[in-house]
């Protein structure tokens, strides 16, 4: 009886497997590379525009973070500082450095700060890389963290202490969740969530906190408690307090 199918068929449910198979990569990969941008890895250090040296800027100067992150008292988010605010200071200090070119540029003027001509004395914006981002179908806003006791730290790291600015931090779901399950353990008060050498045992001591009880708080634990207990804090921990 003869063959109503041609040889090569033999060989198709190996194709279509392979090619499955390929295919199935390919998701996996593209899914890698665009839903999990480098700014959700830790240790992703890109380089940037001008090279801002926190540790000079804030351990060395005592720059409060707000003065460049004006807007994350009272906003989702936590704005990078346009040029001019840079530019208070730089127009005065170390004005010459060859690492403030691109700020410069940004003002319209020369090494000798004197107006450029045609297009490039309208100046540009800086742009800065952003380190730190959160994926699009991510809610986090910074204003209600920071009004409640939660240091940039906590989610930073010592980024006070970077010459160069890197994710330190996992920011997982995981990571959030951590954190929403026992706040006691970062909270501080809200005069000390900007002192990002703050050392809870140092202010305890310096402060005698005592708990109900009128016994001394000791602990960071302890202390985080009656924080949380104070301000009547119950963070969520359903899906919908991130994902909306």
């Amino acid at each position: 009886m003869a063959n109503f199918f041609p040889r090569w068929t033999n060989i198709l449910p190996l194709k279509i497997v392979v090619c499955l198979g390929v295919m199935a990569s390919g998701v996996v990969v593209a899914f890698t590379y665009y839903a999990t941008p480098k700014a959700l890895r830790v240790g992703y250090m890109p380089s940037q525009p001008i090279p801002y040296d926190h540790a000079l800027h804030v351990e060395q100067l005592g720059m409060d973070c707000r003065y460049c992150h004006s807007f994350v008292e009272h906003s989702g988010h936590a704005n990078v500082p346009t040029a001019s605010v840079c530019w208070n200071c730089h127009q005065h200090v170390a004005k010459g450095s060859p690492k403030l070119e691109a700020l410069r540029g940004a003002m319209g003027v020369d090494v000798d700060h004197q107006p450029l001509e045609g297009e490039a004395g309208k100046g540009y914006p800086i742009e800065w890389v952003r380190v730190h981002r959160a994926p699009d179908y991510v809610y986090f806003n910074h204003s209600a963290h920071v009004n409640r006791g939660i240091s940039c730290k906590s989610c930073h790291g010592d980024v006070h202490k970077m010459k160069v600015v890197y994710h330190a931090e996992s920011h997982s779901m995981g990571f959030c969740l951590d954190c929403h399950r026992n706040p006691e353990q970062h909270l501080r008060p809200l005069e000390e969530v900007y002192n990002l050498d703050y050392d809870v045992a140092a202010y305890l001591e310096a402060n005698e906190i005592r708990n109900a009880e009128g016994d001394l708080v000791t602990t960071q634990e302890e202390f985080g408690t009656m924080l949380k207990e104070q301000w009547g804090i119950k963070p969520k921990e359903s899906c919908t307090t991130c994902h909306r």
